[in-house]
């Protein structure tokens, strides 16, 4: 009887093993990056070390509602893409409505407008009050359709494996899922999708350069915009110029049109570096590659574009790029001086920039970070940081005079 006893129970065993193994979800594919989700509960985060100890992928928490920004946002996004880490954002979602809903995927849509994105968008859907599962449903969808919309960017739905198997359906499982399972070595099924594209695995994480615990998460390739973790794999689709060109982000209010007037080239040069296929449809993040052009001489002017920000001044601009308001009237055909706006693409040139101690210098203004500058002048954050001895490379300050070349 022992013996038959022991039969039966090392038969359940296997069965019970068997069937952990057919419930248990998979990643879309096999390529897997480590990854943390962070909110202002991390408080201020050492990405250099965070980098250091192996994550290569953080989502930030940017929003929640309609009015809630989260106060690391900004810092975070800069700090984390100053030492190479790729980039994803995720709104928690507190709509009870479809309309909330769209006005929620607006409101996400305007604080992350701009900024580089290497990862899906992420909706956190997941406290539902009184809802039904149909109204549920309703706003989520309501939601990824509006910000899809504004942002032209794919979307991952976040959600835990109960939530995924008792609530959504219908064609929010159009969309991959993020799904959060912890004290598992898979997730398990949740009889809606056969895969996940992330998988956050703890709350309870510990990551040098994060003070206390932080969620940690396995992404598939998947979770990344184009299905790539490197966005320049796509580049060779696309006809190389016979030029010199520089990467520019197109900003919310830009046209094809003007972006071609301001950097001196054509929008049919525009359409053919960049292999457009719409010329009246470019998005607000996306990057384009535009001609370099120089003036002649044997002292030639140095053309750079300046994106304008709230409170500039075409007097103030002109100061601190050694030239003029009639200038830069004259380059960019403004009809009044008085009247410029924040994210406006202005084309200054200049006879060089300052010196300090015999070399040319950047005077940074208000607003700047060494990413920006970077990207700015075509140079890199570390040779910055190099040739001017900084110790912290997120504490620079205006009128701060920064050595970009040797």
């Amino acid at each position: 009887m022992k013996k038959l006893l022991t039969i039966i129970l090392m038969i359940i065993i296997v069965l019970q093993i068997s069937i952990s193994k057919v419930e248990a979800i998979e990643p879309a594919s096999s390529e897997i990056y480590e990854g943390i989700d962070v909110s202002n509960w991390q408080g201020n985060i050492n990405f250099a070390e965070v980098a250091n100890s192996g994550i290569q992928v953080v989502y930030i928490k940017a929003t929640q509602g309609t009015t809630y920004v989260s106060p690391t946002f900004e810092q975070s996004y800069q700090n984390a893409k100053a030492n190479g880490l790729k980039i994803g954002f995720y709104h928690y979602v507190t709509a009870r409505s479809e309309e909330e809903a769209r006005l929620e995927a607006q409101f996400f849509a305007s604080k992350i407008a701009g900024k580089e994105i290497d990862c899906r968008l992420a909706m956190d859907f997941e406290e539902f009050g009184n809802l039904n599962n149909e109204e549920i449903n309703a706003i989520g969808l309501a939601f990824i359709r509006k910000l899809e919309e504004l942002t032209q960017k794919p979307v991952v739905v976040y959600s835990n494996t109960y939530t995924a198997r008792t609530i959504w359906n219908g064609e929010i499982l159009n969309y991959p899922l993020w799904v959060a399972e912890y004290g598992v070595s898979s997730p398990q099924d949740n009889g809606k999708w056969s895969t996940y594209i992330g998988w956050q695995y703890t709350d309870t994480g510990e990551v040098s350069g994060i003070n206390g615990y932080v969620d940690r998460n396995k992404f598939a390739k998947e979770i990344f915009i184009n299905g790539s973790n490197q966005p320049s794999e796509i580049l060779p689709e696309v006809e190389e110029p016979t030029g010199n060109y520089r990467t520019i982000t197109i900003v919310r209010g830009d046209t094809l049109s003007q972006i071609a007037r301001i950097y001196g080239t054509t929008v049919q040069e525009l359409v053919r570096i960049n292999n457009i296929q719409n010329p009246n449809l470019i998005y607000a993040g996306e990057t384009l590659r535009v001609p370099v052009t120089t003036s002649g001489g044997d002292d030639p002017l140095e053309e750079i574009v300046y994106v304008v920000k709230r409170g500039d001044t075409l007097s103030r601009i002109a100061l601190n790029y050694g030239t003029t308001v009639s200038q830069i009237v004259r380059e960019n055909n403004i009809s009044n001086p008085n009247l410029i706006y924040p994210g406006q693409r202005l084309v200054v040139k200049t006879q060089g920039m300052e010196t300090e101690l015999g070399h040319s210098c950047y005077k940074v203004v208000r607003g700047d970070t060494l990413y920006s500058i970077a990207r700015r002048y075509n140079t890199t954050i570390a040779n910055i940081v190099m040739l001017n001895r900084i110790q912290n490379p997120n504490l620079i300050y205006p009128g701060q005079c920064l050595r970009l070349r040797k």
